[in-house]
């Protein structure tokens, strides 16, 4: 299953290069209303490519190459839109710094980004299209029925592009009738076998407990010689989605997926690479604090900085520090929710653009938080959340971060219970798979949402 969805990005990302080329040898035709001559596309083809991988990178950043957004909705085209307009906007300053270069694109450039952007919507519109209806899908058969169960075939039910075909479900205790989604549900756990042959299921993802049922182990065990993959319902889950599911989930779990020894050169570099690039970043703001905070101060009446107290790792307290974005007068410093009123004129801009957070350079320094791990909450509703949420105190277990994987979901959770579990569940995720390359993937995420204006 993971080389087939490996192909299709490959597939896709291969599409874009040469609509990037295509759309720049027909913008030279337009220009000069001739096939160009080997001296105009050699000089255009270098520094052009040196754009068009910053391009790559930024539609990677956007999730462009995620197959759950590649659907033609709304959604899609919007971040789309906004990732070409971060993309132009780097081509200008690029082609600004290189003033004596042998090419002048400033025409030329305008015309790409007419030409380039009609491609590539054509382009992306096959793709999704196609995604659905025509590229290979993976046949999977689930054993096995649960609520989560349930949420994954309605999931999979509406992204179809994700290119999984749910053949059949086997329980012989649901109540359910003989489909569920036009998804047939058979009871015979002895057939299994004979139904992965004839619905050519490639895997099996197996929600029921092997160790509770004879007849289940057996059928499982009868399939091996049919070359199809095993997955236990957590681990597929956790690839479908990026979550963890914590309905699903034990104590085993942590204990096995969790290697916290493992961790120690990662957590020494991280925490070498946060203080370092947090003084650096100190020192370079340093001289814009006092400008920001007599902002704060015309715009509303209160102190510059907004000091609350926070759960670190471990269930440790500290003070985090942020620039005011809040009136001060009727607040009862409720949890923020979406289009809060008590947010100012320039607390909003401060919000989306990051800039109310660059006081917490100063807990890093500290080495109280990390750029990157999940949000520190106040200890009260820590406090209530772990009485209703399993789980809720293991993500503690690594330091709190200024940005993390749920806050470059694409997601706005509020306060509510469900969400917060959402929130737990992209905790879950960051903290069993954190690594290098998953902080430097969140933080250029945060950067792309700083530059397109759709932080919340």
């Amino acid at each position: 299953m993971k080389s087939l969805t490996q192909f299709k990005k490959f597939f896709l990302l291969t599409g874009d290069i040469i609509i990037l080329y295509a759309a720049l040898y027909l913008t030279l035709v337009f220009r000069y209303q001739a096939l160009p001559s080997g001296f105009l596309w050699q000089s255009h083809f270098v520094l052009f490519t040196i754009v068009f991988t910053g391009w790559i990178l930024i539609f990677y950043i956007a999730n462009l190459y995620d197959l759950r957004l590649a659907v033609n909705n709304a959604r899609f085209w919007q971040i789309t839109g906004k990732s070409l307009l971060v993309a132009t906007l780097i081509a200008v300053v690029f082609f600004y710094l290189l003033p004596n270069s042998e090419i002048t694109p400033k025409t030329n450039l305008a015309i790409y980004l007419v030409v380039f952007t009609f491609l590539f919507g054509l382009w992306r519109n096959f793709f999704n299209w196609s995604l659905s209806a025509y590229l290979p899908k993976n046949n999977i058969a689930v054993v096995g029925w649960n609520d989560q169960v349930k949420e994954l075939v309605d999931e999979m039910s509406e992204k179809k592009q994700l290119g999984y075909r749910l053949a059949f479900i086997l329980d012989d205790r649901t109540t359910e009738q003989n489909n569920y989604r036009d998804v047939p549900i058979w009871r015979e756990v002895a057939s299994l076998p004979e139904l992965v042959k004839n619905h050519k299921v490639s895997a099996i993802i197996v929600s029921s407990d092997p160790d509770q049922s004879t007849a289940l182990r057996s059928a499982l065990f009868a399939c091996l010689p049919l070359k199809i993959s095993f997955f236990a319902l957590p681990l597929f889950y956790e690839s479908f989605s990026g979550k963890v599911p914590v309905s699903l989930i034990s104590e085993m779990w942590f204990l096995e997926n969790l290697n916290e020894g493992g961790q120690a050169i990662f957590d020494t570099i991280k925490r070498t690479a946060d203080f370092l690039l947090a003084l650096i970043f100190f020192l370079v703001t340093l001289p814009f604090w006092p400008l920001v905070g007599i902002i704060i101060k015309l715009d509303s009446r209160g102190p510059v900085f907004f000091l609350q107290t926070r759960v670190g790792t471990d269930g440790k307290l500290f003070r985090i520090y942020k620039f005011r974005t809040m009136r001060e007068a009727g607040n009862d410093h409720v949890p923020t929710i979406a289009n809060d009123k008590r947010v100012t004129r320039f607390g909003n801009f401060l919000r989306k653009s990051r800039i109310d957070e660059i006081p917490q350079l100063l807990n890093i320094i500290k080495g109280e938080m990390s750029f990157v791990g999940p949000r520190p909450e106040r200890p009260e509703l820590v406090e209530d959340l772990e009485k209703m949420i399993p789980f809720y105190r293991e993500r503690m277990l690594v330091k709190p971060g200024v940005t993390g994987w749920d806050q470059v979901s694409g997601e706005y959770h509020s306060p509510s219970y469900e969400d917060t579990l959402k929130k737990l569940q992209y905790d879950l995720f960051y903290i069993k798979n954190r690594s290098i390359y998953l902080d430097l993937t969140i933080i250029l995420k945060t950067i792309y949402t700083v530059l397109s204006r759709s932080g919340i």
